[in-house]
Order: C-alpha cells, then sequence, then structure tokens
C-alpha cells in the first residue's frame, strides 16, 4: 500500500501556490511546512502528498515514466479537478474521459504540473474514493 507521494519543485512559490489551490478542492489540506520550502498536504492528519525540494540540493527533474495519481469520489470530481488543474497553469496530458473502451470502469484524465510532474486524476465506477 502507498502512503504518500512527492514531487520535486523549482519554484516552491509557485508549486505551492498550484497544489494550496488544487489539493484543497479535493479537501487535502497544508498539514505542515517542508523544510526545503515547501508543503506537505493531507487530510485526517495523514500525510499523502508533498511538494518540496530535492534533498541533495540539486534542481528538481521529471521522472520519465512516474506518474501520481488522485482517486476521486466521482467522473463530475475528476472532471473539476482536471480543468482546476489547467486553470491553475497545469498543461493537459489527457482530457476527463473513459479508457479502455465504452464499458470499461475507467474514468481518468492526465495533466502536468508547473514543473511538469504527471498526475492523474480518476474514478472507477462502483467505487466510491476514500
Amino acid at each position: 500500500m502507498v502512503s504518500y507521494a512527492t514531487v520535486g519543485s523549482n519554484n516552491l512559490k509557485a508549486a505551492r501556490s498550484f497544489y494550496d489551490h488544487l489539493l484543497g478542492s479535493i479537501e487535502l489540506k497544508p498539514l505542515f511546512e517542508h523544510p526545503s520550502g515547501g508543503q506537505v498536504y493531507g487530510a485526517n492528519g495523514k500525510i499523502t502528498f508533498a511538494v518540496l525540494g530535492p534533498y541533495d540540493g540539486m534542481p528538481a527533474t521529471v521522472g520519465n515514466g512516474t506518474m501520481i495519481g488522485f482517486a476521486l469520489g466521482s467522473a463530475e470530481a475528476v472532471d473539476a479537478f482536471h480543468a482546476l488543474a489547467v486553470q491553475l497553469g497545469g498543461r493537459d496530458e489527457g482530457w476527463p474521459g473513459k479508457r479502455g473502451g465504452d464499458s470499461s470502469p475507467f474514468y481518468m484524465s492526465y495533466f502536468r504540473d508547473l514543473d511538469g510532474n504527471k498526475i492523474s486524476a480518476f474514478h472507477v465506477e462502483g467505487t466510491v474514493a476514500d
């Protein structure tokens, strides 16, 4: 079971503003500031996600093939999350919609954050996200 995920940023001020708004829309709140100047987010006192400066002090880079997914409670929530990410300056990487054919239960969207990190929002029909 994955407990949390992090992405790096080379502009933590802009990244924090982006994620404050985006993650706030799905009720993930800032829990504490990371020593790098980044921010750690979560709900119910549990860490879920963080944006931070890399520990080694080198520039943050995008992981080729790396993606972080947020399970949401409905297709409408996926639509809203993706739209907000793009509105906040994120770059579309796949508009919300069914993946795997019309009968598929997978409703997915993809975008890149301000630093180019790939993020997915998804809903699987017949389930409720925690």
